[in-house]
């Protein structure tokens, strides 16, 4: 039989069957910094909060 080459990764039983593989696949697309949603979610409820005193 030929030997196989091991990959660096270690391989448990959740990573045998494929079960959590789907992490070392996964690439960021969007990056947004934490204090940009802050900055969101305060002008958000600003707007609400302004919504709800109008009507």
């Amino acid at each position: 039989m030929p030997s196989r080459k091991r990959s660096k990764r270690q391989s448990g039983p959740m990573t045998a069957a494929g079960l959590i593989s789907f992490y070392d696949e996964y690439e960021e697309k969007v990056r947004v910094s934490p204090m940009t949603i802050v900055i969101i979610s305060i002008i958000y409820a600003v707007i609400i909060a302004l919504a709800h005193a109008i009507h």
